[in-house]
């Protein structure tokens, strides 16, 4: 027999882990807003437009793109971290999400804080391949979370795309 929605809705209610969800998303969006201190005064400064490639889209893009792919990253954290079924597990995550957020900080420290798109082009390259691992790692805890980062992995590679045109 199927339950009534409000019965349902009390029942997945039940099933989130409400602290570690919130616990997440402070992370996440942590590591955007350091990286946002980088990078929000310099998008439309005279450097960044003499550099920025013609097949760039309109800043007001990249916010947008960035809020929901670290809303993605929150689930997908959230999703594995719930599901760990044990310590070890959970360290592996710690370290690999961390070197993670670490690399996204960097690229904007590098590219915009510093200026220099050549060492944030190198950062990218390996922020590009932590993704890959999260995406590995994460399907044997929780296959939607692993999907969840695909977005990620595609924009990084996009914004790959960007970089090298813009620092070679």
């Amino acid at each position: 027999m199927l339950k009534s929605t409000g019965i349902l809705a009390v029942d997945v209610m039940k099933k989130i882990n409400l602290k570690l969800f919130v616990t997440c998303l402070i992370i996440v969006y942590a590591v955007a807003g350091i990286g946002s201190f980088f990078t929000s005064k310099n998008t439309s400064s005279t450097w960044y437009e003499s550099i920025k490639p013609s097949i760039t889209p309109p800043n007001y893009v990249f916010p947008i793109v960035w809020s929901i792919l670290f809303f993605l990253i929150a689930l997908s954290l959230y999703f594995t971290w719930n599901d760990a079924k044990n310590r070890k597990t959970k360290e592996k995550i710690k370290w690999i999400f961390g070197i993670n957020f670490a690399l996204n900080i960097f690229w904007s420290a590098f590219y915009f804080g510093m200026k220099n798109p050549v060492l944030a082009y190198y950062d990218l390259i390996a922020l590009w391949a932590s993704i890959c691992i999260m995406i590995l790692f994460t399907s044997n805890i929780n296959r939607k979370a692993s999907y969840l980062l695909i977005p990620y992995l595609i924009w990084v590679a996009f914004a790959g795309i960007l970089n090298y045109l813009s620092a070679f």
